[in-house]
């Protein structure tokens, strides 16, 4: 007879303030990619799950929207859903950027973690890019504020120290079955993540013309018999030029956003991709109850 290793498995909650690097270092964590990434704050909106493996332990991950001061409605949602994240966690990760650091936003975290049960482990990002020494005054000013079980610094861009990070937080996993198969490598829909691959890729084209206030809603998703894949989504936005902006000059800015989408998902989805992008002007879309619940959010009043 053959010893089957005991297995592991838990949840460990990502959270920090917008653009921290949190759904990079999920990415990195899974192995691939789960979670969209900008430069643009705020880009994760809805708690998407990334289901890490590391020998007989099963992580899961839940990459949560940065925690800010919220205004509206859609940002009072978008918090929810990363408290919400936190809750029942066995770990709770707090994501740092030393070199912006979001103070307004890092302070009030801070003290909501400080009064929370769960393990704690505090992760310094970007050590490619940061000056050592105010790297580790940061560290002890954080630590003096919440007992953090462990402290890591790592770049979840380049993946530097975050095997070490992996290694550690799996150990912290309490036996248990997996919750997961062992393929699975994330919780969402091909249909939300063909959207959510759609909205990456108008952030990033679009990042410094186009503001935050814009969503992308599926309309269809279905096989054809050739066993290709045809769908069509909503780019929506809440005023006529940004409707001209995401267009571009004779179609050509969507055009181009589509046809990288559509590459991307092709890659993803391992199948031929027929994507049809059209653009909607919606003012008060972040006022939507059913636009809500199709970007994963629930509604809050």
């Amino acid at each position: 007879m053959t010893d089957t290793p005991t297995t592991h498995c838990g949840v460990i909650a990502v959270l920090g303030a917008p653009n921290a690097g949190k759904s990079t270092l999920v990415n990195q964590l899974v192995g691939q990619k789960v979670a969209i990434t900008s430069a643009k704050a705020q880009t994760t909106r809805a708690r998407m799950l990334g289901i890490a493996l590391h020998e007989a332990t099963q992580m899961i991950l839940v990459d949560t929207p940065g925690i800010f001061a919220p205004k509206r409605r859609l940002d009072r949602a978008m918090v929810n859903a990363a408290w919400e994240g936190a809750e029942a966690a066995d770990a709770v990760l707090l994501m740092v950027d030393p070199v912006k650091q979001r103070r307004h936003e890092l302070e009030p975290l801070l003290e909501n973690l400080s009064q929370r049960p769960e393990r704690k482990i505090l992760v310094l990002n970007k050590v490619d890019v940061a000056k050592k020494e105010p790297l580790l005054a940061l560290a002890q000013d954080l630590a003096a504020k919440v007992e953090f079980t462990e402290i890591y610094f790592v770049s979840a861009l380049t993946g530097d120290g975050v095997p070490e990070l992996k290694q550690a937080l799996a150990a912290m996993m309490p036996e248990g079955p997996w919750h997961y198969p062992e393929d699975q490598v994330s919780d969402a829909s091909e249909r939300l993540l063909a959207t959510e691959i759609t909205r990456e890729q108008l952030y990033q084209q679009l990042h410094e013309e186009l503001p935050y206030d814009s969503a992308v809603r599926p309309e269809l998703y279905q096989h054809r018999p050739d066993g290709s894949l045809e769908i069509h989504q909503q780019i929506i936005v809440t005023r006529d030029n940004q409707r001209a902006i995401v267009l571009g000059k004779g179609g050509s800015r969507i055009k181009a956003i589509g046809e990288a989408a559509r590459k991307e998902l092709a890659e993803v989805l391992g199948v031929k991709v027929h994507l049809f992008l059209h653009v909607k002007v919606e003012e008060n879309w972040a006022e939507s109850r059913e636009i809500f619940e199709e970007i994963g959010l629930d509604w809050v009043r």
